[in-house]
């Protein structure tokens, strides 16, 4: 069963504390959607920190300002719905170099959010293209957003200009992720049951679509060195993909229910997944064989169990940066949901 390892002192987290707190404004009139607050993001630099407002918005926070204004406003920071409003009517192309606040229309419901930063050393894959409308340098940041309505709008960080509007997919994208490697290479996963291949180097070009999944596709991560990309989604689906030839390598059987989170260690030679069936799977993503098993529930629920309505549903999970330890959320009727369990633990 997960647990914390024994050099944590569980005492020492239960005294950490909350350094701030971002409220969402109050529902304006014209608005038809709710106050959904879905997802949040930090850039690869952490310089920007991005969350959905609900009503179809999306917040920038320069980071270390938002500290800033904790430390001299206390931990409450409740969002100024009169503040920088920007979108693809009302962009501001100045001060690229100073971090600005930005909150964004979207236009409708945002289910993901994922930053990309450019290498200039990277090139589009598309050879035969001369001329593209954009030319990202090194300063480059990037922000995606994955909408209801199926499509993906690309945005300028320091301005929050509109840049593109990625439109192929025909249900909710439910997740994004940007290839680590700088190359602005662009995954979507979507309700359509398909993942979809971007190169926003080539003005958002689609090159892929990766299809296998029989259900809904919930989530996506590449492999640190970005040559390989695992999918989950329902029907306890858990894919490998080639991302250098966009084939598949192989499905991972072991989960007893959907399967809606997944992360790579940050050396690539463990793949971690998380399921409504209670646990959390880490694999070797180079032969297919599980390692190691953890569950939030005691002792595991039979296949049976697992697969319907456990009350257990563990919805995420994440490796720390060293790699050590997983991090897990899920249902639990317990005061911390969210457990740090080291790789060296056995399995349950």
């Amino acid at each position: 069963m997960a647990s914390f390892p024994p050099r944590v002192n569980e005492k020492e987290i239960v005294r950490s504390r909350t350094i701030g707190e971002l409220l969402a404004p109050a529902a304006p009139f014209d608005k038809k959607c709710g106050r959904e607050n879905w997802t949040v993001a930090f850039a690869p630099d952490g310089s920007y920190f991005a969350w959905s407002q609900g009503h179809r918005t999306v917040k920038l926070v320069p980071w270390s300002q938002c500290l800033k204004n904790f430390l001299l406003h206390g931990t409450k920071n409740i969002t100024n719905s009169s503040g920088l409003r920007l979108s693809r009517q009302n962009s501001d192309g100045g001060q690229k170099n100073k971090p600005r606040e930005h909150i964004i229309d979207c236009g409708d419901i945002v289910w993901s959010l994922a930053f990309g930063s450019s290498v200039p050393e990277k090139q589009s894959r598309c050879v035969n293209i001369e001329w593209h409308r954009f030319r990202f340098g090194q300063d480059q940041l990037l922000l995606a957003t994955g909408l209801n309505n199926g499509r993906i709008k690309i945005w300028d960080v320091y301005t929050g200009k509109l840049l593109l509007n990625l439109v192929d997919h025909t249900e909710v994208v439910r997740d994004l992720t940007f290839a680590p490697d700088g190359s602005l290479i662009l995954v979507s996963a979507s309700r359509d049951k398909t993942l979809r291949v971007w190169d926003l180097k080539d003005d958002g070009n689609m090159m892929k679509v990766l299809r296998g999944h029989q259900n809904w596709v919930y989530s996506c991560a590449f492999s640190p060195d970005s040559s390989m990309l695992c999918s989950v989604g329902a029907s306890k689906a858990v894919f490998l993909w080639n991302m250098d030839k966009y084939t598949m390598i192989r499905k991972l059987e072991g989960h007893h229910h959907d399967v809606v989170a997944c992360d790579f260690s940050p050396d690539g030679a463990l793949l971690a997944t998380a399921s409504y069936d209670t646990r959390v799977y880490i694999w070797d993503p180079h032969t297919g064989h599980i390692v190691m098993e953890f569950g939030h529930l005691f002792p595991p629920p039979t296949p049976i169990f697992a697969g319907g309505a456990n009350d257990r549903w563990v919805r995420s999970v994440s490796f720390s940066h060293d790699g050590l330890h997983v991090a897990s959320l899920a249902d639990d009727k317990f005061e911390y949901p969210v457990s740090a369990v080291s790789r060296h633990l056995l399995p349950i």
